[in-house]
Protein backbone atom coordinates (compact mmCIF):
# COMPACT_ATOMS: atom_id res chain seq x y z
CA UNK A 1 0.00 0.00 0.00
CA UNK A 2 1.45 3.00 -1.10
CA UNK A 3 1.34 6.27 1.60
CA UNK A 4 2.71 8.21 -1.18
CA UNK A 5 -0.02 8.09 -4.21
CA UNK A 6 -2.48 6.04 -2.75
CA UNK A 7 -5.08 4.94 -5.17
CA UNK A 8 -8.91 5.21 -3.90
CA UNK A 9 -12.21 4.29 -5.65
CA UNK A 10 -15.44 6.48 -3.90
CA UNK A 11 -18.58 5.42 -4.12
CA UNK A 12 -21.56 8.31 -3.55
CA UNK A 13 -25.00 7.02 -3.13
CA UNK A 14 -27.12 9.30 -0.76
CA UNK A 15 -29.34 10.33 -2.80
CA UNK A 16 -30.66 9.99 -6.55
CA UNK A 17 -27.11 9.82 -8.08
CA UNK A 18 -25.14 7.05 -8.39
CA UNK A 19 -21.46 7.79 -8.84
CA UNK A 20 -18.31 6.00 -8.71
CA UNK A 21 -15.07 7.76 -9.30
CA UNK A 22 -11.00 6.72 -9.51
CA UNK A 23 -8.49 8.96 -7.49
CA UNK A 24 -4.64 9.06 -7.60
CA UNK A 25 -3.16 11.69 -5.07
CA UNK A 26 -5.22 14.29 -5.57
CA UNK A 27 -5.73 13.48 -9.13
CA UNK A 28 -8.98 11.91 -10.78
CA UNK A 29 -8.82 9.75 -13.22
CA UNK A 30 -12.27 9.32 -13.59
CA UNK A 31 -16.20 10.17 -11.90
CA UNK A 32 -18.73 7.89 -13.11
CA UNK A 33 -22.36 9.52 -12.31
CA UNK A 34 -26.05 7.51 -13.08
CA UNK A 35 -28.98 9.84 -12.50
CA UNK A 36 -32.20 8.49 -12.51
CA UNK A 37 -34.96 9.96 -14.46
CA UNK A 38 -37.69 7.56 -12.82
CA UNK A 39 -38.22 10.48 -10.32
CA UNK A 40 -39.48 13.11 -12.69
CA UNK A 41 -42.69 11.93 -13.23
CA UNK A 42 -43.61 12.39 -9.33
CA UNK A 43 -41.85 15.79 -8.69
CA UNK A 44 -39.25 14.83 -5.91
CA UNK A 45 -37.22 12.13 -5.02
CA UNK A 46 -39.10 8.35 -4.41
CA UNK A 47 -36.97 6.71 -1.37
CA UNK A 48 -37.75 2.98 -2.47
CA UNK A 49 -37.38 3.76 -6.54
CA UNK A 50 -34.02 5.58 -5.55
CA UNK A 51 -32.80 2.10 -3.31
CA UNK A 52 -33.41 0.00 -6.00
CA UNK A 53 -31.97 1.83 -8.95
CA UNK A 54 -28.65 2.36 -7.26
CA UNK A 55 -28.66 -1.64 -6.91
CA UNK A 56 -29.06 -1.51 -10.50
CA UNK A 57 -26.37 1.10 -11.35
CA UNK A 58 -23.89 0.60 -8.65
CA UNK A 59 -21.95 -2.20 -10.13
CA UNK A 60 -21.84 -0.52 -13.71
CA UNK A 61 -20.40 2.62 -12.75
CA UNK A 62 -17.44 1.24 -10.53
CA UNK A 63 -16.60 -1.02 -13.90
CA UNK A 64 -16.98 2.53 -15.92
CA UNK A 65 -14.57 4.19 -13.72
CA UNK A 66 -12.25 1.47 -13.41
CA UNK A 67 -11.95 1.21 -17.28
CA UNK A 68 -11.61 5.03 -18.33
CA UNK A 69 -8.66 5.08 -15.52
CA UNK A 70 -6.88 2.09 -16.95
CA UNK A 71 -6.96 0.26 -13.43
CA UNK A 72 -7.58 -3.24 -12.42
CA UNK A 73 -9.15 -3.65 -8.96
CA UNK A 74 -5.82 -5.39 -8.00
CA UNK A 75 -4.65 -1.71 -7.93
CA UNK A 76 -6.67 -0.47 -5.34
CA UNK A 77 -5.36 1.06 -1.96
CA UNK A 78 -8.70 2.07 -0.06
CA UNK A 79 -12.69 2.03 -0.47
CA UNK A 80 -14.03 5.23 0.44
CA UNK A 81 -17.93 5.28 1.01
CA UNK A 82 -20.59 8.11 1.91
CA UNK A 83 -21.85 6.66 5.03
CA UNK A 84 -24.44 9.61 5.53
CA UNK A 85 -26.12 12.16 6.07
CA UNK A 86 -28.70 11.07 2.68
CA UNK A 87 -31.54 8.66 2.06
CA UNK A 88 -31.11 5.41 4.39
CA UNK A 89 -32.24 3.06 1.46
CA UNK A 90 -29.55 4.67 -0.80
CA UNK A 91 -27.06 4.50 1.32
CA UNK A 92 -27.46 0.89 2.51
CA UNK A 93 -26.66 -0.13 -1.15
CA UNK A 94 -23.07 2.42 -1.56
CA UNK A 95 -22.76 1.43 2.28
CA UNK A 96 -23.10 -2.96 1.65
CA UNK A 97 -21.13 -2.61 -1.83
CA UNK A 98 -18.26 -1.25 -0.49
CA UNK A 99 -18.22 -3.07 2.33
CA UNK A 100 -18.19 -6.63 0.34
CA UNK A 101 -15.85 -5.57 -1.88
CA UNK A 102 -13.17 -4.19 0.35
CA UNK A 103 -13.42 -7.18 2.57
CA UNK A 104 -13.16 -9.29 -0.84
CA UNK A 105 -10.37 -7.14 -1.54
CA UNK A 106 -8.91 -7.26 2.10
CA UNK A 107 -8.31 -3.49 1.55
CA UNK A 108 -8.84 -0.40 4.02
CA UNK A 109 -12.56 0.98 4.09
CA UNK A 110 -13.10 4.34 4.76
CA UNK A 111 -16.82 6.14 5.75
CA UNK A 112 -17.03 9.47 4.80
CA UNK A 113 -19.46 11.94 5.86
CA UNK A 114 -20.99 13.37 2.29
CA UNK A 115 -20.91 17.30 3.35
CA UNK A 116 -17.06 16.91 4.42
CA UNK A 117 -16.91 15.48 0.70
CA UNK A 118 -18.64 18.42 -0.85
CA UNK A 119 -16.11 21.02 1.40
CA UNK A 120 -12.94 19.23 0.45
CA UNK A 121 -13.92 18.48 -3.51
CA UNK A 122 -11.97 22.05 -3.80
CA UNK A 123 -9.15 20.10 -3.28
CA UNK A 124 -9.34 18.24 -5.84
CA UNK A 125 -6.99 18.68 -8.57
CA UNK A 126 -8.42 20.43 -11.51
CA UNK A 127 -11.64 21.26 -9.10
CA UNK A 128 -10.26 25.11 -9.52
CA UNK A 129 -6.94 27.28 -10.64
CA UNK A 130 -6.82 27.65 -6.77
CA UNK A 131 -7.22 26.00 -3.46
CA UNK A 132 -8.06 27.77 -0.35
CA UNK A 133 -6.07 28.63 2.20
CA UNK A 134 -7.42 27.39 6.08
CA UNK A 135 -9.29 28.53 7.44
CA UNK A 136 -11.92 29.21 5.51
CA UNK A 137 -15.19 29.70 5.13
CA UNK A 138 -17.17 27.65 3.16
CA UNK A 139 -21.07 27.77 2.84
CA UNK A 140 -22.62 24.39 1.50
CA UNK A 141 -25.88 24.71 -0.04
CA UNK A 142 -27.79 21.77 -1.52
CA UNK A 143 -31.21 20.34 -1.46
CA UNK A 144 -30.83 19.01 2.05
CA UNK A 145 -28.61 21.10 3.80
CA UNK A 146 -27.27 24.68 3.90
CA UNK A 147 -24.56 25.65 6.46
CA UNK A 148 -21.75 28.26 6.79
CA UNK A 149 -18.97 25.79 8.05
CA UNK A 150 -15.47 27.44 9.32
CA UNK A 151 -12.68 24.34 7.67
CA UNK A 152 -9.74 24.78 10.36
CA UNK A 153 -8.10 22.15 7.90
CA UNK A 154 -8.80 19.30 6.14
CA UNK A 155 -10.57 17.30 8.29
CA UNK A 156 -11.34 20.08 11.59
CA UNK A 157 -14.39 21.99 10.15
CA UNK A 158 -16.82 24.08 12.39
CA UNK A 159 -20.36 24.68 11.83
CA UNK A 160 -21.44 28.28 12.59
CA UNK A 161 -24.73 28.69 10.73
CA UNK A 162 -27.07 26.13 9.53
CA UNK A 163 -30.76 25.87 8.48
CA UNK A 164 -33.59 26.15 11.07
CA UNK A 165 -36.05 24.38 8.62
CA UNK A 166 -35.68 23.75 4.75
CA UNK A 167 -32.65 23.90 2.80
CA UNK A 168 -32.14 26.36 -0.13
CA UNK A 169 -32.09 23.55 -2.72
CA UNK A 170 -35.50 22.56 -1.50
CA UNK A 171 -36.87 26.31 -1.62
CA UNK A 172 -35.71 26.15 -5.34
CA UNK A 173 -37.12 23.33 -6.12
CA UNK A 174 -40.35 23.59 -4.08
CA UNK A 175 -40.72 27.24 -5.80
CA UNK A 176 -40.20 25.71 -9.34
CA UNK A 177 -42.45 23.35 -8.27
CA UNK A 178 -45.56 26.21 -8.09
CA UNK A 179 -44.02 27.52 -11.46
CA UNK A 180 -45.11 24.53 -12.87
CA UNK A 181 -41.85 23.21 -13.51
CA UNK A 182 -40.36 19.54 -13.70
CA UNK A 183 -38.48 17.46 -10.71
CA UNK A 184 -35.70 18.96 -10.97
CA UNK A 185 -36.79 22.44 -11.10
CA UNK A 186 -34.00 24.44 -9.43
CA UNK A 187 -31.83 24.40 -12.52
CA UNK A 188 -34.86 25.55 -14.82
CA UNK A 189 -35.51 28.87 -12.29
CA UNK A 190 -31.15 29.50 -12.81
CA UNK A 191 -32.15 29.27 -16.53
CA UNK A 192 -35.16 31.62 -16.57
CA UNK A 193 -34.22 34.06 -14.41
CA UNK A 194 -31.48 35.15 -16.80
CA UNK A 195 -33.84 36.70 -18.72
CA UNK A 196 -36.19 38.26 -15.82
CA UNK A 197 -35.96 41.29 -13.84
CA UNK A 198 -34.57 40.19 -10.08
CA UNK A 199 -36.58 43.42 -8.30
CA UNK A 200 -39.78 42.98 -10.47
CA UNK A 201 -41.09 41.09 -7.14
CA UNK A 202 -40.39 41.53 -3.66
CA UNK A 203 -40.31 38.96 -0.76
CA UNK A 204 -39.79 39.25 2.36
CA UNK A 205 -36.76 37.70 3.74
CA UNK A 206 -36.82 35.67 7.23
CA UNK A 207 -35.21 37.42 10.35
CA UNK A 208 -33.42 34.91 11.83
CA UNK A 209 -30.89 35.06 14.89
CA UNK A 210 -27.03 34.39 14.32
CA UNK A 211 -25.62 33.15 11.52
CA UNK A 212 -28.46 30.93 10.44
CA UNK A 213 -31.21 30.34 7.45
CA UNK A 214 -34.86 29.87 7.04
CA UNK A 215 -36.29 29.31 3.77
CA UNK A 216 -40.11 27.67 5.22
CA UNK A 217 -40.90 31.65 5.39
CA UNK A 218 -40.26 31.95 1.95
CA UNK A 219 -42.03 29.28 0.25
CA UNK A 220 -44.86 29.99 2.23
CA UNK A 221 -44.48 33.76 1.00
CA UNK A 222 -44.59 32.92 -2.50
CA UNK A 223 -47.32 29.84 -2.86
CA UNK A 224 -49.61 32.67 -1.05
CA UNK A 225 -48.53 35.69 -3.90
CA UNK A 226 -48.54 32.84 -6.73
CA UNK A 227 -52.05 31.87 -5.41
CA UNK A 228 -53.54 35.69 -5.08
CA UNK A 229 -52.38 36.56 -8.41
CA UNK A 230 -53.50 33.62 -10.49
CA UNK A 231 -56.88 34.22 -9.22
CA UNK A 232 -56.86 37.94 -11.00
CA UNK A 233 -54.99 37.08 -13.80
CA UNK A 234 -55.07 33.14 -14.50
CA UNK A 235 -51.85 33.01 -16.65
CA UNK A 236 -49.45 35.05 -14.52
CA UNK A 237 -47.09 32.78 -14.13
CA UNK A 238 -46.78 32.37 -17.78
CA UNK A 239 -47.21 35.47 -18.61
CA UNK A 240 -44.30 36.66 -15.98
CA UNK A 241 -42.32 33.49 -15.62
CA UNK A 242 -38.70 35.04 -16.42
CA UNK A 243 -39.53 38.20 -13.84
CA UNK A 244 -40.72 35.41 -11.25
CA UNK A 245 -37.69 33.30 -11.71
CA UNK A 246 -35.30 36.32 -11.21
CA UNK A 247 -36.76 37.51 -8.29
CA UNK A 248 -36.93 34.29 -6.74
CA UNK A 249 -33.86 33.51 -7.09
CA UNK A 250 -32.56 36.92 -5.79
CA UNK A 251 -34.33 36.80 -3.22
CA UNK A 252 -32.34 33.24 -1.95
CA UNK A 253 -29.51 34.30 -2.73
CA UNK A 254 -29.71 37.39 -1.20
CA UNK A 255 -30.46 35.36 2.31
CA UNK A 256 -27.44 33.46 1.83
CA UNK A 257 -25.08 36.20 0.81
CA UNK A 258 -26.24 38.28 3.86
CA UNK A 259 -25.03 35.45 6.44
CA UNK A 260 -22.21 34.33 4.42
CA UNK A 261 -20.95 38.20 4.84
CA UNK A 262 -21.39 38.70 8.42
CA UNK A 263 -19.71 35.65 8.91
CA UNK A 264 -16.48 36.62 7.23
CA UNK A 265 -16.72 39.92 9.24
CA UNK A 266 -16.63 38.45 12.19
CA UNK A 267 -14.22 36.12 11.76
CA UNK A 268 -12.37 37.72 9.70
CA UNK A 269 -11.76 35.00 7.29
CA UNK A 270 -11.01 36.34 3.63
CA UNK A 271 -10.95 32.93 1.94
CA UNK A 272 -14.62 32.07 0.67
CA UNK A 273 -15.86 29.28 -0.83
CA UNK A 274 -19.08 27.49 -1.68
CA UNK A 275 -19.86 23.71 -1.99
CA UNK A 276 -22.89 21.86 -2.74
CA UNK A 277 -25.38 21.09 -5.10
CA UNK A 278 -26.68 24.88 -5.39
CA UNK A 279 -23.40 25.99 -5.69
CA UNK A 280 -24.19 25.62 -9.52
CA UNK A 281 -26.61 28.16 -9.58
CA UNK A 282 -25.50 30.84 -11.78
CA UNK A 283 -26.92 33.82 -9.77
CA UNK A 284 -25.06 32.36 -5.97
CA UNK A 285 -21.86 31.88 -8.34
CA UNK A 286 -22.07 35.56 -9.72
CA UNK A 287 -23.09 37.12 -6.63
CA UNK A 288 -20.10 35.63 -4.71
CA UNK A 289 -17.61 36.55 -7.52
CA UNK A 290 -18.98 40.20 -7.30
CA UNK A 291 -19.17 40.49 -3.50
CA UNK A 292 -15.15 39.21 -3.80
CA UNK A 293 -14.36 41.84 -5.67
CA UNK A 294 -15.87 44.50 -3.62
CA UNK A 295 -14.48 43.15 -0.13
CA UNK A 296 -11.66 42.27 -1.06
CA UNK A 297 -12.07 38.07 -0.49
CA UNK A 298 -10.29 34.92 -2.16
CA UNK A 299 -13.45 33.12 -3.62
CA UNK A 300 -13.52 29.73 -4.58
CA UNK A 301 -16.09 27.93 -6.09
CA UNK A 302 -15.79 24.43 -8.15
CA UNK A 303 -15.95 23.20 -11.66
CA UNK A 304 -19.89 22.22 -12.14
CA UNK A 305 -19.50 18.38 -11.96
CA UNK A 306 -18.07 18.60 -8.47
CA UNK A 307 -21.03 20.73 -7.50
CA UNK A 308 -23.76 18.22 -7.96
CA UNK A 309 -23.53 14.84 -5.75
CA UNK A 310 -20.33 12.72 -7.39
CA UNK A 311 -18.14 10.32 -5.99
CA UNK A 312 -14.78 12.12 -6.67
CA UNK A 313 -15.50 14.23 -3.93
CA UNK A 314 -15.65 11.19 -1.75
CA UNK A 315 -12.67 10.13 -2.94
CA UNK A 316 -10.77 13.47 -2.15
CA UNK A 317 -11.95 13.22 1.46
CA UNK A 318 -11.06 9.70 1.62
CA UNK A 319 -7.80 10.62 0.41
CA UNK A 320 -7.20 12.42 3.90
CA UNK A 321 -8.66 10.21 6.07
CA UNK A 322 -6.67 7.52 4.67
CA UNK A 323 -3.48 9.68 5.49
CA UNK A 324 -4.73 9.41 8.66
CA UNK A 325 -5.49 5.83 8.84
CA UNK A 326 -9.26 6.71 9.85
CA UNK A 327 -10.43 3.65 8.68
CA UNK A 328 -13.75 1.14 9.51
CA UNK A 329 -14.28 -1.97 9.74
CA UNK A 330 -17.29 -4.27 8.74
CA UNK A 331 -19.46 -3.28 11.83
CA UNK A 332 -20.03 0.18 9.94
CA UNK A 333 -23.30 0.86 8.75
CA UNK A 334 -25.20 3.49 6.70
CA UNK A 335 -26.36 6.33 8.91
CA UNK A 336 -29.36 9.24 7.41
CA UNK A 337 -28.25 11.73 9.48
CA UNK A 338 -24.18 11.75 11.10
CA UNK A 339 -22.59 14.00 13.43
CA UNK A 340 -20.60 17.05 11.49
CA UNK A 341 -17.96 16.61 13.45
CA UNK A 342 -15.19 13.36 13.55
CA UNK A 343 -15.31 11.71 16.87
CA UNK A 344 -12.23 12.10 18.69
CA UNK A 345 -10.24 8.70 19.76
Amino acid sequence: MSQKEPIILGIESSCDDTSAAILKNDTILSNFIAGQEVHRKYGGVVPELASRAHMQNVLPVVDSALKESGLQLSDLDAIAFTKGPGLMGSLVVGTSFAKSLALALDIPLIDVNHMHGHILAHFIEDAGDSKPNFPFLCMTVSGGHTQLVIVKDYLDMEIVGTTLDDAAGEAFDKAAKMLGFEYPGGPLIDKYAKEGDPKRFIFSKPRVDGYNFSFSGLKTAILYFLQAEEKKDPDFIQSNLADLCASIQFTIVTILMKQLKQVAEDYKINDIAIAGGVSANSGLRNALTTTGKQLGWNTFIPKFEYCTDNAAMIAIAGRYMFDKQMFADQSIVAQPRVPFTHSKG
